[in-house]
């Protein structure tokens, strides 16, 4: 085999003819030892557009010979040179000229973007860096370059029907993530940073009126800014409230009512009783067939002793109930459940029945749909995890960019991997 064909081979280049190659060691102009190979685009592949890939004429050499980051060969550092002449397209000007090597305004090769974005999604930040020996900006630069590329190949939005939304927070202070789910696909497609209806307004205009249109269900917890947006850009979309959130106001309800007693009963000099009623927390909120001996056992004594804390359980366990429903056995439980939570004389469940009457009209559409936010919270859970493995990611454009890059289909396979 030939040397220049054995390189072709080491480095994966396709439509590129390899000139020679250099070694620089440290006495040089390298820092380090280093391989040099320096490369020319196939004529047919050459004059094309950067960014379109359209044939185009020539317009000057640019800035002359430049040099693009390869993958390591062994435990020396590679790299590809060649000349980066510029080209004049009739739609984006003039352009860097294309290379088969490369992605347009990237200085590493295909392969080492590849290789960054598939370990950047399998490991942390900072075992990247070190492993491939790149800056830690470089890493988010990469993710974010690779997601737009497959991005711009995939429409993200094609087909469209049912999509779940919510917010995560990334870092203190309130900083939280807009993320929004294709509930058919369980892939997430959209993540920006905010919380309000201007964030969420990106997307649908990113979307277009057409494809919101499309859109039948949205799944969403009870956010103000997520209700005025969907109901601003998608005329046809039914709005899903999450049951497990419902069911979370009626836990807070019942914990807000078991403080109330247990303050009531310590006021009161009954120090024992209060001792019970803190410590029956746990089997207050558990579901009944997740509780141990001594949590039903607990339970029992509150039934016997503490009737309005009792009703107020009831009330808990009922609303959990409607959501295991079809759906007209669903609603009706729920008028009923209603009725009793707005004479049960416990403030905060007759605050809730008022809650969830005034957010009757989602509920009523997830329990006839039945369609939750278990999906999306699930790719929270991921996100949250992503986080954590790979930190140092101290932009939310490039947090998002990895997210996507795990959650969203487009990581890329190892080079040479199929």
């Amino acid at each position: 085999m030939r040397i220049k064909d054995f390189w072709t081979k080491v480095l994966g280049l396709k439509h590129t003819i390899v000139e020679g190659m250099d070694f620089l060691d440290e006495a040089e102009e390298a820092r380090e030892p280093a391989v040099v190979v320096r490369v020319r685009v196939r004529k047919k592949y050459a004059d094309r557009c950067g960014i379109c890939g359209r044939r185009c004429s020539g317009y000057d050499r640019g800035s002359g010979r430049r040099h693009w980051r390869a993958l390591d060969v062994g435990e020396i550092r590679c790299y590809l040179e060649a000349d980066a002449p510029r080209v004049f397209c009739s739609e984006h000007g003039v352009v860097v000229a294309q290379v088969p090597w490369a992605r347009h305004g990237a200085g590493h090769t295909y392969a080492l973007d590849d290789a960054v974005a598939w370990l950047a999604a399998h490991s942390s930040k900072l075992a990247v860096c070190q492993l491939l020996r790149i800056a830690w900006e470089t890493v988010g630069a990469i993710v974010q370059r690779v997601v737009a590329d497959a991005r711009a190949r995939r429409d993200p939005f094609d087909g469209l029907r049912r999509i779940g939304i919510d917010e995560i927070s990334y870092k203190k202070g309130q900083r939280y993530l807009s993320v929004v789910v294709d509930h058919d696909s369980g892939r997430l497609i959209w993540i920006a940073p905010g919380r309000d209806e201007a964030t969420l307004a990106g997307f649908f205009q990113l979307l277009g009126p057409e494809r919101c249109a499309q859109l039948t269900l949205v799944s969403a917890d009870a956010g103000a800014w997520i209700a005025k947006a969907v109901t601003t850009y998608c005329p046809n979309a039914r709005l899903c409230m999450d049951p497990f959130h419902v069911v979370s106001w009626a836990t807070d309800a019942l914990d807000e009512l078991r403080r109330q007693v247990w303050n009531l009963a310590r006021h009161s000099g009954q120090q024992a009783i209060a001792s019970d009623i803190k410590g029956a927390r746990w089997a207050l909120w558990k579901n009944p067939e997740d509780l141990t001996a001594r949590q039903k056992a607990s339970l029992a004594d509150i039934a016997r002793t503490n009737r309005p804390l009792y009703r107020g359980y009831l009330l808990k366990e009922q609303l959990r109930q409607v959501f295991h429903l079809p759906h007209p056995e669903a609603m009706a439980l729920l008028q009923r459940w209603l009725s009793w939570a707005r004479r049960c004389r416990l403030d905060p469940f007759v605050r809730l029945a008022k809650t969830i009457t005034d957010h009757l009209a989602t509920i009523e559409a997830a329990l006839r749909y039945r369609l939750t936010n278990a999906r999306i919270e699930s790719v929270n859970t991921k996100i949250r995890l992503i986080t954590r493995v790979a930190f140092g990611f101290r932009s939310p454009d490039a947090l998002g960019a990895l997210a996507l890059l795990s959650l969203g289909g487009y990581c890329p396979a190892l080079p040479g991997r199929s």
